[in-house]
């Protein structure tokens, strides 16, 4: 398990590229979050040419949604994966995130889509799960493990909501398996994405704090045991579009 993707024995933690108190993390990327939440899936668009939407596709389609099956989407306030699941067939769905202008973007976009019912919305930590232990059929997690502060702690609360046969799900950025594809892909993140973020949601900070973010999250190897450590099994994963993206699998049994 590598030391970087961990809190220090001195109350440290990474945000980004830089050390920061343990107690901060969670308001800097609130702060984040707060200032791109109007523009965050039109950013996703641009970062990702539109890709986004495959690999939250592909995920759904593995996680094989059934109008019996209830699902917890954590740090999905803006309503995509909860809206993918419920137009796949899926049952009800409580929408978890830390951050109160997400959900409010998620609430008006499921206005807007006339879904009035079958999705709750609730502001929570990732970490301290608001819910009963073994309360969910399906936990799912798009873009978000690698902000909170300690991954494990998060992991063990989605073990610890989900019912006994449960399934885990994580869609996360992740490290690049194609030889040659990395260099590009550092090109495009550090020059060309803080550029859009400054230029699309007028915060370059934001998009920076993305990008670097993304190179402190541990690759897939590493994820998959510490998923096998909090008690996850039948762990595997998928890598995406050369493992720029990777979809992860875990079961509460």
């Amino acid at each position: 398990m590598s030391e970087q993707n961990n809190s220090q024995p001195d109350g440290t933690t990474h945000f980004g590229f830089r050390t920061v108190r343990e107690e901060e993390k969670a308001s800097l990327v609130r702060e984040v979050f707060d200032g791109v939440a109007s523009r965050y899936d039109l950013m996703n668009d641009l970062m990702s040419a539109g890709i986004h939407r495959l690999w939250k596709a592909s995920m759904i389609e593995w996680l094989h949604p059934r109008p019996s099956m209830t699902l917890l989407d954590v740090g999905g306030g803006t309503g995509d994966i909860a809206f993918r699941f419920r137009s796949k067939g899926g049952g009800h769905v409580t929408v978890c995130d830390i951050n109160k202008e997400m959900l409010s973007v998620g609430r008006d976009r499921a206005v807007n889509k006339n879904i009035l019912d079958g999705i709750d919305w609730v502001c929570g930590d990732a970490e301290k799960l608001p819910f009963p232990d073994r309360s969910v059929d399906a936990y799912t997690i798009a873009f978000c493990l690698r902000n909170v502060t300690h991954i494990d702690a998060a992991l063990a609360e989605a073990r610890r909501v989900l019912k006994p046969g449960g399934r885990f799900m994580c869609l996360e950025f992740s490290k690049v398996v194609v030889p040659g594809m990395d260099r590009l892909y550092d090109q495009y993140s550090f020059k060309l994405l803080p550029w859009i973020g400054q230029f699309v949601a007028g915060n370059r900070e934001a998009y920076q704090y993305l990008v670097e973010s993304i190179r402190k999250f541990p690759p897939q190897e590493e994820l998959a045991e510490r998923m096998r450590t909090v008690g996850f099994e039948q762990v595997k994963y998928r890598n995406l579009t050369g493992g720029i993206a990777a979809i992860h699998s875990g079961w509460r049994l």
